[in-house]
């Protein structure tokens, strides 16, 4: 179980507690996994550089790109225009996976700490769950 607790007080739309409480719904217990939840898509910043090739010059009547690497047009060389983990890639997920994805960050999302660990200022904030 992932949750902290099992009862949500229900909030008037003015902010004020009605009275009511409403129990948790399941998607909240579901596991959380952060590695489905953020799946970066990118190539590593190093690939391609981590080799020890040099140019040949001039005189040998090729290219003077060095032999095998850093060329996007060499064998074994690095990608034009290399994919980032900024640029939120369109790739196909399954469905099913997906669907996991979602509950791992709704239940995530009922964890304070978690909530705190991202950067959010929740002190002043009741309850992080919203019955009703």
């Amino acid at each position: 179980m992932a949750c902290t607790h099992l009862l949500i007080s229900v909030y008037s739309e003015k902010g004020e507690s009605s009275g009511k409480n409403v129990t948790l719904p399941a998607v909240f217990k579901a596991p959380i996994q952060p590695n489905i939840m953020n799946s970066p898509y990118a190539v590593s910043e190093l690939a391609d550089h981590q080799t020890s090739a040099e140019s040949w010059g001039t005189g040998r009547a090729v290219a003077r790109i060095p032999r095998g690497a850093f060329g996007n047009m060499c064998r074994g060389g690095c990608m034009f225009a290399p994919t980032k983990t900024w640029h939120h890639w369109h790739c196909r997920v399954n469905t099913t996976q997906k669907r996991y994805a979602i509950c791992s960050g709704l239940a995530a999302s009922a964890l304070p700490a978690l909530v705190m660990s991202k950067g959010h200022h929740i002190k002043e904030v009741p309850e992080l769950l919203f019955g009703g």
